[in-house]
């Protein structure tokens, strides 16, 4: 089964009907052969933050985060100390990069699983070597 690694990015467009890349999201999900979904707490913790300020959304966000925690088709790592220190760990190594404590904590997962790509549209993710399915 093809295993690819879901960003922040990937959620709130599904989640969020209004947000730009909602309808690429939708396609992409529609045809995609079978696959398991890789997440992390930390990046579900992002998409609540971002969709925390509109009722409707945060509604719609609970709902599909829940979901998420359920699927069988979706894998989500739990949050830990150590993530927490391999993401520093890389977060320090590239001061000259913008990438968050989030996309740090990610790209240390997509590399403990052996995940080369990403639902995403972040750059970052291309600057650490992996394929982002949104650029």
């Amino acid at each position: 089964m093809h295993r690819v690694f879901a960003d922040t990015f990937y959620w709130v467009a599904l989640i969020h009907r209004k947000d730009a890349s909602n309808k690429a999201v939708l396609e992409w999900s529609g045809r995609a052969a079978p696959v398991l979904l890789f997440t992390t707490e930390e990046v579900l913790t992002e998409v609540l933050a971002f969709c925390s300020s509109d009722q409707g959304l945060r509604i719609d966000a609970t709902r599909i985060v829940r979901s998420i925690m359920t699927a069988g088709t979706v894998r989500v790592v739990s949050q830990s100390h150590q993530s927490f220190l391999d993401g520093l760990a890389l977060y320090e190594a590239r001061p000259d990069k913008g990438y968050s404590l989030t996309d740090c904590i990610s790209m240390q997962t997509m590399r403990r699983e052996g995940l080369t790509e990403a639902l995403t549209n972040d750059r970052h993710f291309e600057q650490e070597g992996f394929r982002a399915l949104f650029r």
